[in-house]
């Protein structure tokens, strides 16, 4: 790895951020003007959300079982494990369902979009798409925002649903508990602001993912071996900005809507 100095090292990092803003706004403002590009969005969100849904679900379901067991012990100390249909749906809806599923499909399309996309620049074919008057950014990378930021938000309304069917398998087979008891709880627990929170996060996690994989795409340089960082960069990166992104939406939702 080649050093440099820290003023340059801060120059380039200012620099990617910038460039990383402009694809943003870009992939937006695309919407808004003609050729819409109708069938690539259709092909992309068939890839990204059909293709997403075998883990999604399984994640889903296994993280609803896994809360519901974990916490039986906690809740049955005080005589509340009753509760636990209203723990698991606080926790998958708010929580648990928004944030597993935006890191299951960064890690899924994330790299995907990032090892296509780069593939098609070190091959030339995004220059050769810009010699035939075809605009790049809004061929290849608002299609792949626009529906991911769309499927994204019904992948994380199903893991929220499989989640809650996890957690009642657990009570119902292992802890012995009431179906009809636990979909109770489930329900009456879950507010407007619970609900609100859970899904105004796939929103923004779907559009940080397709920005990010279409950002360390089109950037990609060095041949094979540079499709292969940008493929890491954009999983590690859309990652870590989920998280980020997570913790500042959550202070500011339960600030706004005044959690009780």
């Amino acid at each position: 790895m080649e050093l440099i100095s820290p003023t340059e090292f801060a120059k380039q990092k200012v620099q990617t951020v910038q460039e990383y803003a402009l694809l943003s706004v870009q992939s937006v403002a695309n919407l808004f003007r003609k050729p819409f590009y109708l069938a690539d969005m259709i092909q992309q969100a068939d890839l990204i959300g059909v293709g997403s849904l075998p883990i999604v679900v399984l994640t889903g379901f296994f993280t609803g079982g896994v809360l519901a067991l974990q916490t039986s012990n906690t809740l049955e100390r005080f005589g509340s494990i009753t509760l636990i249909g209203q723990l698991v749906s606080t926790s998958m809806v708010r929580e648990l369902g928004p944030v597993l599923t935006g890191l299951m499909v960064a890690g899924r399309n994330a790299s995907g979009m990032a090892s296509e996309l780069g593939s098609m620049v070190v091959t030339e074919q995004i220059d050769a798409m810009r010699a035939l008057g075809t605009d790049p950014m809004k061929k290849l990378v608002t299609p792949r925002v626009t529906a991911t930021v769309f499927m994204l938000f019904f992948l994380t309304i199903i893991s929220d649903l499989v989640g809650l069917i996890g957690g009642l398998f657990i009570s119902k087979t292992i802890l012995s508990l009431d179906a009809r008891q636990y979909w109770y709880n489930a329900w009456q627990s879950l507010v407007f602001q619970d609900v609100f929170m859970g899904l105004i996060k796939p929103v923004m996690f779907g559009f940080i993912i397709a920005t990010i994989g279409s950002f360390y795409g089109m950037t990609a340089r060095g041949g094979t071996q540079g499709v292969g960082r940008a493929t890491t960069q954009a999983v590690v990166a859309a990652s870590v900005l989920i998280l980020l992104t997570d913790l500042l939406v959550t202070k500011l939702l339960m600030a706004v809507l005044s959690y009780r």
